[in-house]
């Protein structure tokens, strides 16, 4: 989603998963679920054209392409309406979406019919070990709460591939930026910001090496109200690697 109280910065997919219990659902996963099923019409039809008018978002993607190769097998975890998804797709990805939002999900699915699109969980990803050659999570860890990273990382670490990368993009900053009744819809959710050092350590700690740390500021002529990230790392071949 968006870095500023007005959801026309956002960025293009957003939806931040986390796992169900069998007997409880964590209170943030059912926040979450409901804010994205809520807005999702609205928000696919008013972030339509985010990426034409981004090409550095645009560029960190092609990158990350040319890095996985053609053909790697690719799940873009928190996908929202699929707009990362499809990008990646026409760059010659196997690609597949996983979002926590049926609601997001059709909008995903109506709009890239070739692409097949889930509803999941990123902590608890169906997907075999070492099973990926990437994973790309533009801007879905956003709902994610910091004691809940090392796990989450910890999952993208499991079912990539040793040389298999991932694609990290979030917003920068120290505080969460609290966001109400969106669309006027009766919805609030929190939106959390990250210091790209931190989140660097943490994906070293879990097993990670870092490839390129990327910022660039914030584009104030689209509202936003902090400087945007966007982390690549790889699953080493050996341990030491």
């Amino acid at each position: 989603m968006t870095d500023t109280t007005d959801p026309t910065s956002a960025t293009p997919d957003s939806v931040a998963l986390a796992p169900d219990s069998a007997s409880v659902t964590p209170g943030f996963v059912v926040a979450t679920r409901t804010f994205y099923d809520a807005i999702a019409e609205d928000y696919a039809e008013r972030y339509r054209d985010e990426l034409v008018a981004r090409p550095l978002e645009r560029a960190v993607l092609t990158a990350y392409a040319e890095l996985v190769g053609a053909g790697g097998r690719v799940a873009d975890l928190g996908c929202g309406p699929g707009r990362s998804t499809g990008f990646l797709a026409s760059r010659g990805l196997d690609i597949s979406g996983l979002d926590l939002s049926e609601s997001m999900l059709a909008v995903a699915r109506r709009e890239n019919p070739k692409i097949r699109f889930e509803q999941g969980s990123m902590l608890e990803l169906d997907f075999a070990d070492e099973s990926l050659a990437g994973v790309v999570s533009f801007y879905s860890s956003i709902h994610t709460p910091v004691d809940e990273l090392p796990a989450l990382f910890a999952e993208f670490h499991r079912v990539l591939a040793p040389g298999g990368h991932l694609l990290l993009a979030f917003q920068v900053g120290d505080e969460p930026r609290h966001y109400d009744r969106p669309w006027g819809h009766p919805v609030a959710i929190d939106f959390e910001r990250r210091r790209p050092e931190r989140m660097a350590e943490l994906l070293k700690a879990a097993g990670f090496a870092m490839l390129s740390r990327t910022v660039r500021e914030r584009d104030a002529d689209r509202g936003e109200s902090t400087p945007h990230a966007f982390l690549i790392a790889r699953r080493p071949t050996a341990p030491d690697a």
